[in-house]
């Protein structure tokens, strides 16, 4: 099986205080989502201020690509933590260079969607937005290795003073 190419085009822009990847302290980080109006009509967010969290699919636009992964590695290249493979990690160095997160949304105006939580950095490329329903969250209960729950452990953390 070989690969094909897709072109895809962002749909908008992130604007964000975050101009640096940093690995955690995400939970509190405000950002505004410009939404192209070439490419969305006005009325394309009618309706998701219904809605108390989004999923947001972006680009990791300032990921090195000459240090895609495509095999395996230790997450955060901490070697105290297992060697597991790029599709079982959610690093910025996997192919494609897409993020994908369930964020806060705080306000829509128009084509501009305030959110929280969003880990993008200033500039990233939206590529989609869709509404986050309680019916398409896990099924039962989910399972992860304990790995995963210490790095994630500060991810998410408020930032100091907060």
């Amino acid at each position: 099986m070989t690969g094909h190419s897709i072109t895809l085009t962002a749909i908008g822009r992130v604007a964000s205080s975050r101009e640096q990847p940093d690995d955690d302290d995400w939970d509190l980080v405000k950002a505004t989502i410009h939404l192209d109006s070439g490419q969305v009509d006005p009325d394309a967010t009618a309706g998701l201020d219904g809605f108390t969290h989004i999923e947001v699919i972006y680009r990791f636009h300032a990921a090195d690509c000459t240090k895609t992964e495509r095999g395996s590695r230790h997450p955060r290249d901490r070697a105290d933590w297992p060697r597991v493979g790029i599709l079982a990690q959610r690093a910025k160095d996997r192919p494609n260079h897409l993020g994908v997160t369930i964020c806060r949304l705080v306000a829509v105006n128009g084509l501009d969607l305030e959110v929280t939580g969003l880990d993008a950095i200033d500039g990233s490329p939206v590529l989609d937005v869709k509404p986050v329903m309680a019916e398409f969250l896990p099924r039962g209960e989910l399972r992860q290795p304990s790995w995963s729950s210490e790095l994630m452990r500060d991810y998410w953390r408020r930032t100091r003073g907060c």
